[in-house]
């Protein structure tokens, strides 16, 4: 792979940990309010797919939700902004973490109701079939939304039509509190969830934004040559909590720290720069530098931004459309 693509894989992954550490911390000073689900340790799922797909392709996803706004191309200001309520907010501050869009970036979402966005993303594919577009929806779910019974209903929907649809799995280990072991019946292998509707399954190391590029590649391909959806497992994980107020006891220490220290997907493509002499550590440095200056110009343009006027309460809550005669 070329130097620019592994050192994009890099400044995208590492802007997002940046960026959702950055969260955690206003969200610790009372300057984000509601629910806040952290990406720390899944960055590589995210930007290896992202790298796959272009223009042409959509996004949606659950609430865990600010590594996708970023990958996708989403100003860090915007986002930040609307995490604190504001303004200057991709979804004018009445959004808030779980649920902002970007048309221009083919982001429709951040979805606070577990398994929601998978018939949105499925509705997402459709239409692009009906128009005949070229784009594919990839559509991330996690490990304890696989057990909704609207995922099956949307399965069924789509390999009957033959969607262009990924459903990504980020197999984190636990839906909430709930280790997979005990919520999934018999098999704990999530990649052959579509098999009874015929869709074909692939199981990813998600801590490897390599694996997962390499993976999405082919995935993709076999998407848009209109084969019909595809189901991609990625077994990854997060580092804190299932959201801020999340204390995971559920949990030992030491396994959090066994992934961090054997797994990291940052340190991985790292050490892989410094191995075959991509990068040294001065230009490492030096994308570490930009990130933090990003992250923290987002977080100021986010204080400073005015609060929604109340007159917003009442926009964006219908679309008038003119009947066909």
């Amino acid at each position: 792979m070329d130097q620019d693509t592994l050192l994009k894989l890099y400044e995208d992954m590492l802007l997002i940990r940046r960026f959702e550490e950055k969260a955690g911390q206003m969200y610790g000073m009372g300057l984000i309010g509601g629910f806040c689900h952290l990406y720390i340790g899944q960055e590589a799922v995210v930007v290896g797919l992202q790298s796959c797909i272009d223009e042409n392709d959509a996004v949606v996803t659950s609430y865990r939700d600010h590594g996708h706004m970023l990958a996708t191309g989403m100003e860090s200001k915007g986002v930040m902004a609307e995490l604190t309520g504001r303004r200057g907010g991709y979804s004018k501050g009445k959004g808030g973490s779980m649920h902002m869009f970007s048309r221009a970036t083919k982001f429709f979402g951040g979805h606070g109701i577990v398994g929601a966005q998978v018939p949105i993303g499925s509705g997402i594919a459709f239409a692009m079939k009906y128009n005949e577009e070229p784009g594919i929806c990839l559509t991330y779910l996690g490990d304890g939304a696989v057990n909704q019974g609207q995922v099956y209903e949307s399965f069924n929907m789509a390999s009957l039509w033959k969607l262009p649809v990924v459903y990504v799995i980020e197999n984190n280990k636990y839906g909430m509190g709930t280790s997979i072991e005990r919520s999934s019946a018999k098999s704990t292998e999530l990649y052959n969830r579509g098999q009874a509707y015929g869709i074909p399954g692939v199981q990813v190391d998600g801590m490897d934004v390599l694996a997962v590029r390499e993976a999405g590649r082919e995935v993709i391909e076999h998407v848009k040559a209109g084969k019909g959806p595809y189901v991609m497992e990625m077994l990854t994980y997060r580092y804190r909590g299932h959201s801020m107020s999340d204390p995971a006891k559920y949990r030992s220490r030491e396994e959090v720290q066994k992934m961090r220290s054997e797994h990291d997907p940052i340190d991985r493509l790292r050490e892989t720069l410094l191995k075959h002499k991509k990068a040294d550590e001065d230009e490492l440095k030096q994308i570490d530098k930009r990130v933090k200056e990003i992250v923290g110009e987002a977080a100021e343009f986010a204080q400073n931004s005015p609060e929604p006027d109340p007159s917003e309460l009442y926009t964006d809550v219908y679309i008038e459309t003119q009947a066909a005669e």
